[in-house]
């Protein structure tokens, strides 16, 4: 009797562990718990989450395990450099393949006055179907809702509401008592925002926790066109900060114009010097090692674009002549001015020529560009421009020796990586979003503008990973009024649903 109950037990696991669902069954399980998912959503971004802010990961870090937990998710907190990271799993098979799934959790800071809202941390749902957006009730979702609604709020792209899809699915997995074929970990980065600096020592620290077969990225906006897509790679991130100096203070602009040096200028001449008119970088080998052969292009171009929509999006006539695409445009390191400060402007404006000008600069690179290589090229580039180089705010003696003198700070942020797009995980995960929404109506991408700090996982691991995008493209993250769309938040259920329920082998 009792051989016979555990071989019918097995049965029925056997038959929900490996269970694929018919679209039509994504499609009802993704309309019906809907409404609940966005709840959680609006639950799970009134928490305040700024990586530095201990009380923030503290109060993040609690709901992550109370939520798992109540799934029937293991938990556990992992400690690195004082920094709390989750890590919750669920094993459905013993001997099954176990996926690892990446959450961001921490958001960017903000800046309320610049929020058309009472605060980022207390959502509003508007209507953006016309150019301006209105805030309409939350109880019209209960209603016929529309799409194109948008929810505002500070990570509501970036990227809680991505994890909450992927949290809402598991809840609904376990509700039908639908197994996936696969055993489940999740690690959750409450730093990712300031570029995850515990991150590899715990990895490495905790190899055997994290072992997987494969890793999914819960995070990243989609492309222009918002299809879902999986993308294949990501940028990785060096930063550089530069100070120009001039006299040892502010002078008065009436007395000492035309006699003491302006700092602005000559960073200005520096900046101008370090790119040509198209965009293209002059900094000599800054591009070296990067192939673009045919092949390769027809690959990256294989993503739908519309140059003239996208010019007209982002508001200007032409693009910078970095490869022939924007895919292409992708592949290359860019440089980027993100940020200058000199004296002050508008209604704190004074007569004074500056005693410093500033330029954070911040560089994206490709796996053929490594930080370090890439920040000496410019250390080397400042110097050929008769710059004196210094680690700190120069001395009384630096001042009298050199004319040119300039402080550069660099940090080395999170490396790149490149998933082939033809490899078994990407098939996979193709079938199961082609079954959801049909041939031709998602796509593939080599490598996402942005970065992430997957490179530890992927090298310590030996694991491949890929992102899959479910925010809409138009979703201002990083700044002021952040948003996600709720038809993307209802596509990103079906692809979850897909994803999870897609027998993995």
């Amino acid at each position: 009797m009792r051989l016979m109950l555990t071989l019918t037990l097995t049965l029925i696991y056997s038959i929900a562990s490996a269970q694929s669902l018919k679209k039509e069954k994504i499609d009802q399980l993704a309309d019906e718990n809907f409404l609940e998912g966005l709840s959680t959503l609006r639950d799970f971004l009134k928490i305040p989450n700024y990586g530095r802010v201990v009380q923030n990961i503290d109060l993040n870090v609690a709901w992550c395990q109370r939520e798992f937990e109540s799934i029937g998710f293991e938990t556990e907190v992992l400690m690195s450099a004082g920094i709390k990271h989750v890590l919750a799993q669920k094993i459905y098979r013993k001997k099954a393949p176990t996926i690892l799934f990446y959450l961001q959790i921490d958001g960017q800071p903000v800046d309320s006055s610049e929020w058309f809202q009472q605060s980022p941390f207390i959502p509003v749902l508007k209507d953006c179907s016309n150019d301006n957006c209105e805030e309409i009730s939350w109880e019209l979702l209960e209603k016929d809702w529309n799409p194109d609604w948008k929810i505002f709020a500070r990570s509501a792209s970036d990227s809680k509401g991505p994890a909450v899809a992927f949290l809402q699915t598991l809840r609904i997995l376990n509700t039908q008592k639908i197994n996936p074929n696969f055993n489940i970990k999740v690690i959750m980065d409450f730093q990712e925002e300031l570029g995850s600096p515990t991150l590899p020592a715990l990895v490495e620290a905790n190899r055997d926790k994290f072992a997987a077969e494969a890793m999914l990225i819960m995070d990243g906006t989609r492309p222009p066109g918002n299809m879902p897509t999986l993308m294949f790679g990501a940028r990785g991130i060096a930063t550089m900060k530069l100070t120009v100096y001039g006299a040892r203070k502010n002078l008065h602009s009436g007395q000492y114009g035309n006699y003491a040096p302006n700092p602005v200028f000559e960073l200005s001449r520096l900046l101008a010097a370090m790119k040509d008119e198209e965009g293209r970088v002059l900094i000599p080998g800054y591009y070296d090692g990067i192939v673009m052969d045919e092949e390769r292009k027809q690959i990256i171009n294989a993503v739908p674009e519309n140059r003239k929509e996208l010019l007209e999006t982002l508001g200007i006539a032409q693009p910078e002549m970095v490869g022939g695409t924007y895919q292409e445009a992708l592949q290359y390191p860019s440089l980027n001015v993100r940020g200058l400060r000199a004296a002050w402007v508008e209604d704190e404006v004074r007569t004074i020529i500056p005693s410093e000008a500033l330029a954070e600069i911040d560089m994206r690179l490709v796996p053929e560009t490594p930080a370090q290589r890439q920040i000496e090229l410019v250390t080397e580039f400042i110097k050929s421009k008769g710059y004196h180089v210094l680690d700190k705010d120069p001395s009384d003696e630096d001042r009298k020796q050199h004319r040119k003198l300039i402080k550069i700070e660099s940090r080395s942020g999170s490396l790149p990586f490149r998933t082939p797009m033809n490899s078994p995980l990407g098939d996979w995960l193709g079938a199961a979003l082609e079954h959801v929404f049909g041939e031709g109506n998602y796509i593939r991408m080599q490598a996402t503008g942005g970065s992430q700090p997957i490179a530890p996982f992927i090298n310590t691991l030996g694991i491949p990973a890929i992102s899959v995008r479910i925010p809409n493209p138009d979703n201002s993250i990083h700044a002021p009024n952040e948003n996600l769309r709720v038809g993307n938040f209802h596509e990103g259920l079906k692809m979850c649903l897909g994803i999870l329920t897609q027998k993995y082998e």
